[in-house]
């Protein structure tokens, strides 16, 4: 498959004025990226108005909530528009860099994986992280682990990409950063999806240069860890069975 206009990338925002602009030029700048669809989540900041630099673009939708419902209500609104054949998330920061693309995709594009995991944790080298944030994602990774009985060694990471008709026949619900946890029981409910890791680069930001998970997210997400993997079935997982989905693969 040609690897140009492939892409759709999905880009939640809230107030992120500050990195906006050159964020969307990286991910204009990559030649996999066919689409992007960027949700304004009730920014309180200038986001918005700095996005209409991209208004005239082709490749980019704006899509703007008048009332902030979080991460995961983005996420889900911003799914349900793709039409690139793979669907991959970005954030609206310079945590995670769009020259990862190709190395996350290339098990998507081969055929190989229904689904990519973008690992922080892979032994990529890269500035030093926050020791506490970074335990905290391991226990979580752990947990989400033991109950899925998928082994992942970054579930939390920002960089997932799917083909779009497998994220497109989930059923999601969290509107906050429970989406994480969500998405990944979801998807190991289905046992016969190909799910992949491949190690990318980070460079992770104070929270007072904007990061927004806190601590009340990390408990938030173990009752998501057990709602989605102990008390959520397949049936109600998915829109269609993946027999149905998969055929074409």
């Amino acid at each position: 498959m040609d690897s140009y206009n492939i892409l759709t990338v999905v880009m939640p925002v809230y107030n992120e004025e500050s990195t906006i602009i050159t964020i969307v030029e990286n991910v204009l700048a990559r030649p996999e990226v066919g689409e992007l669809i960027i949700v304004n989540d009730a920014s309180k900041d200038n986001s918005w108005e700095k996005l209409q630099t991209f208004a005239g673009n082709p490749k980019v939708r704006l899509l703007n909530q008048e009332v902030n419902r979080g991460k995961g209500a983005a996420l889900i609104r911003g799914f349900s528009e793709a039409t690139m054949p793979f669907v991959m998330i970005q954030d609206a920061d310079f945590e995670y860099t769009p020259d990862d693309y190709p190395i996350v995709l290339a098990p998507l594009i081969s055929g190989k994986a229904d689904v990519v995991y973008g690992s922080r944790f892979m032994g990529t080298p890269g500035q030093v992280r926050f020791f506490r944030h970074e335990m905290g994602n391991k226990f979580l990774t752990f947990w989400s682990n033991f109950f899925s009985d998928i082994h992942l060694s970054d579930m939390e990471t920002c960089y997932k990409a799917f083909r779009k008709e497998v994220i497109q026949n989930l059923i999601l619900t969290s509107e906050r950063f429970g989406i994480e946890v969500e998405m990944t029981a979801k998807l190991a409910k289905a046992k016969t999806l190909c799910i992949w890791e491949v190690p990318i680069s980070y460079a992770p930001r104070s929270y007072n240069e904007g990061k927004k998970i806190g601590w009340r997210d990390g408990f938030a997400a173990l009752w998501h860890i057990l709602r989605f993997n102990c008390f959520t079935s397949l049936e109600e997982s998915l829109k269609k069975p993946w027999s149905e989905v998969l055929k074409k693969r």
